[in-house]
């Protein structure tokens, strides 16, 4: 064997360089991740993130509680100014009531049978004295801030109640010997006319302007007794009072006189024009039986005329529903003045509800004047069926 022989046998068992495609055969295996690999971890989360979404959650919980007590802190102060300014109508509708009151006890000692001057005079005296005491119950009234000027006006209207009556007792006493009843019934008359005036400052210093208030308050309902919440008082019952010859009237009447203001005659008397089922408006007839419809506001108003030549007062007017098996209904109304030729309608309201489909009569009754001879037209029946 030759030394030739030898090298190339050396050569043959000698290891080979790696080719260039080995070489890529490795990079891609170790590209592509084969062989064994380690396991790989979750990623982890920014070791500063807890503490920022507790803080956030709190950030919240503090603003809702935030909110929640603004809201709590608002409806509580609504319902203690819903319940100061009820607190203070409450307050002045028993001023007001009683206040009316004494305006209808007026109207009656002025319109009633058999009084004399005196006995008028100290009445009227009476009743001054209890309004100064409504007066003095409004003064210690203490109004929310924004109805003081309209609590001013109602103690300025109650005291116009108190001067109109010490001026209208001081009159009937001035005028007890006066032979010319104009002129004494002129003098009534202007005081008179202090209680119309205290009339038109309750209703538009006070009673308007308050509830306006109360509306742009908020404050809404109705009051304990179920009327508005800013109550209503209407002193002078009659604007009749005001004029001379209604006040000569009442001081023939109160005098002893017919009560007739008319210088042509002496003719009295009063009749009956209409009757009307409300709130439909059904026409009653005498001969005729008509169906009334019985609502929950049902009423009847009865139409009334001076069929005579004389100025009247202090009329009664008297209203019966007769049923078979049930106590009649009685109500009655006064109209206070009526005029030669006038018609004056008085309205009555508040019935029980009958049963449905029940036949019965209407009865209405007008009570005759002095003087008044024929009284056939006072009285009328009126057969009726009411429908459910």
């Amino acid at each position: 064997m030759t030394e030739r022989d030898t090298d190339i046998d050396f050569d043959f068992f000698e290891e080979e360089p790696p080719t260039q495609e080995s070489s890529r055969t490795d990079r891609l295996m170790r590209r592509s991740g084969g062989g064994p690999r380690e396991p790989q971890r979750p990623p982890r989360a920014p070791t500063n993130l807890t503490p920022l979404l507790r803080l956030v959650g709190l950030i919240a919980f503090a603003i809702l509680i935030i909110v929640l007590l603004v809201f709590w802190v608002q409806s509580c102060r609504e319902a203690g100014k819903t319940k100061t300014y009820k607190s203070y109508m409450s307050k002045v509708s028993e001023v007001a009531a009683s206040s009316h009151q004494i305006g209808q006890a007026l109207s009656t000692a002025l319109l009633a049978q058999g009084l004399k001057l005196a006995d008028v005079e100290q009445r009227i005296s009476g009743l001054a004295r209890q309004e100064q005491l409504d007066v003095d119950r409004a003064r210690g009234i203490t109004p929310p801030g924004t109805l003081r000027d309209e609590h001013a006006a109602l103690i300025e209207g109650l005291q116009f109640r108190v001067s109109g009556l010490n001026g209208l007792a001081n009159a009937v006493a001035a005028t007890a010997n006066t032979k010319n009843t104009t002129r004494a019934g002129a003098v009534l008359a202007s005081q008179m006319q202090r209680l119309l005036a205290s009339d038109v400052i309750y209703d538009d210093e006070f009673k308007d302007p308050s509830a306006a208030e109360l509306r742009r308050q908020g404050v809404t309902g109705t009051s304990a007794s179920g009327g508005p919440l800013v109550p209503d008082s209407n002193f002078l019952q009659s604007a009749d009072f005001v004029t001379t010859t209604s006040m000569v009237s009442v001081l023939n009447k109160i005098r002893g006189g017919t009560g007739t203001t008319s210088s042509t005659g002496g003719l009295h008397g009063t009749n009956i024009v209409s009757v009307k089922a409300l709130p439909a408006g059904t026409e009653l007839s005498s001969s005729t039986r008509m169906t009334v419809t019985v609502r929950t506001n049902l009423a009847f108003r009865v139409t009334i005329e001076d069929s005579g030549n004389s100025q009247e007062t202090g009329i009664t007017v008297k209203l019966t529903i007769q049923q078979a098996g049930s106590e009649p209904m009685v109500k009655t109304a006064t109209i206070n003045f009526i005029s030669a030729g006038e018609q004056k309608a008085v309205t009555f309201t508040n019935f029980p509800r009958p049963p449905g489909f029940s036949p019965g009569v209407i009865k209405v009754e007008v009570t005759p004047v002095p003087g008044e001879t024929k009284t056939e037209n006072n009285s009328a029946d009126y057969p009726v069926i009411f429908s459910a």
